[in-house]
């Protein structure tokens, strides 16, 4: 680590919950990075596990999130707990469950400033493994790949703002003059927000897909059913409509996988074959076409066509429950007040905002 003896040039701050499982990996490829000189702040988001314990084994700052506020989201409390007691002059904010390149630091602080960005962010690589896994992560991500375009985020002149809480390194100037995460803190999509409110400020965005870091977002299925159920609502202005549109997708290929084993296996019609073969190769090539775009392996993408109607489920199973008003992640479960009456969520409005008017903690039923 390169060490200042006055102000670093970056803080890198590390919310953690319950992360035994990734934080000793995401910390080892943190420290040793050459280049600008930086601080690490992990910051123990209340953990009941071994977080604290792998945190203080490397050469870090770790210190315990602030009690959790009425109405705050434990990801928007953590990482203002870090930013407070960063020193600084760009805060990169990152998940415990990433992995990063020996150079992610400093290639971020080089792009930001190369592109005068105030805030850069990062699309991490995503690691998949399971079937489940491989199958849904590469349909969500190709719907996030053509609902927030890196060019369009990217352009001063485009209203469009997106980030990935991931990879977030920003100015502190900028961070300052938003507000940092105390402005949004009833917001459950924080990194998606703050893009916003700097963007509305005047500053500019870079972001993009990038191998610079790496993670695996989940590592069970009720992990991935319990974090999309939490989010996919709301990355997508009509969640309804977008249900709709995978489940038809799905049942054309099913319907052209049928037409063609029947007309080969029982009618025997030469035509029939052709047309359906044809009519299944075209619903096919738009569906890859679009899935290619989130950069998963060759097997992941074919894999992504089973993945459709999971997706659609869970979309749908996400806008039920904050319709219902209650998600819950990591023992945590948030009142939110999400979709309009019309099925379009806060971000087809144009806001991405999402209230928290109460946390209550699973095990003790109370109030946080």
């Amino acid at each position: 680590m390169s060490v200042s003896l006055e102000q670093p040039e970056i803080s890198v701050i590390v919310p953690a919950r319950n992360e035994e499982a990734n934080l000793a990996n995401c910390l080892g490829s943190l420290v040793g990075q050459q280049g600008p000189s930086y601080e690490i702040i992990v910051v123990d988001d209340h953990s009941s596990d071994r977080t604290r314990e792998i945190a203080k084994s490397f050469p870090v700052s770790v210190i315990t999130a602030d009690p959790l506020p009425e109405g705050w989201s434990g990801k928007c409390n953590a990482c203002w707990s870090g930013a407070k007691v960063a020193k600084g002059k760009w805060l990169l904010f990152t998940d415990a469950d990433t992995k990063h390149t020996p150079n992610s630091i400093a290639q971020g602080l080089r792009e930001a400033q190369a592109v005068s960005a105030a805030m850069l962010s990062y699309s991490p690589k995503q690691e998949v493994h399971s079937s489940a896994e491989r199958a849904l992560m590469p349909v969500i991500f190709a719907e996030l790949a053509t609902t927030y375009r890196p060019k369009d985020v990217s352009d001063p002149n485009s209203p469009a703002a997106a980030a990935n809480g991931q990879y977030l390194l920003i100015r502190r100037d900028a961070y300052d003059a938003v507000g940092g995460h105390a402005a949004i803190a009833q917001v459950i999509l924080e990194d998606v927000e703050l893009a916003k409110r700097l963007k509305q400020a005047g500053f500019k965005l870079q972001f993009r897909q990038s191998d610079a870091v790496s993670t695996r977002m989940y590592h069970s299925f009720a992990q991935m059913w319990e974090g999309w159920t939490k989010n996919l609502a709301l990355l997508f202005p009509n969640p309804r409509g977008l249900v709709l549109r995978r489940t038809i997708e799905f049942a054309l290929i099913v319907l052209g996988l049928v037409g063609t084993w029947n007309a080969v296996f029982i009618e025997r019609d030469r035509l029939g074959i052709w047309l359906n073969a044809a009519f299944l190769l075209v619903v096919l090539y738009f569906v890859y076409h679009r899935i290619r775009r989130a950069h998963f392996d060759w097997l992941s993408n074919i894999m992504a066509i089973f993945g459709l109607p999971l997706f659609a489920i869970l979309l749908l199973n996400s806008y039920i429950s904050h319709k219902k008003g209650t998600v819950a992640w990591k023992g945590r479960r948030y009142g939110t007040a999400t979709l309009l009456s019309d099925g379009h969520s806060e971000a087809a409005r144009g806001s991405l905002a999402v209230t928290v008017p109460g946390i209550t903690d699973r095990k003790s039923g109370h109030s946080l």
